[in-house]
């Protein structure tokens, strides 16, 4: 399990909100709660776009290795 980091605010009705570090995830809802839920699904259909993305790619004979930062 990996934790992102959500910047998120308020403006006027609206709660906006982003994935630092994932480009292109980001959401608005009416409240904090369906904001950071709908971030959360964004980031993990995301995720997984790219990851079979990435495998396809890669086309055959690669390897998968864990990377830590």
């Amino acid at each position: 399990m990996n934790t992102y980091t959500a910047l998120t605010k308020q403006d006027g009705d609206w709660w906006i909100g982003w994935i630092e570090e994932v480009p292109g995830v980001n959401c608005q809802e009416r409240t904090h709660d369906k904001l950071a839920a709908s971030l959360k699904a964004t980031l993990h259909e995301a995720l997984e776009f790219n990851r079979k993305e990435a495998i396809q790619a890669a086309v055959s004979g690669f390897a998968e290795e864990p990377v830590t930062v």
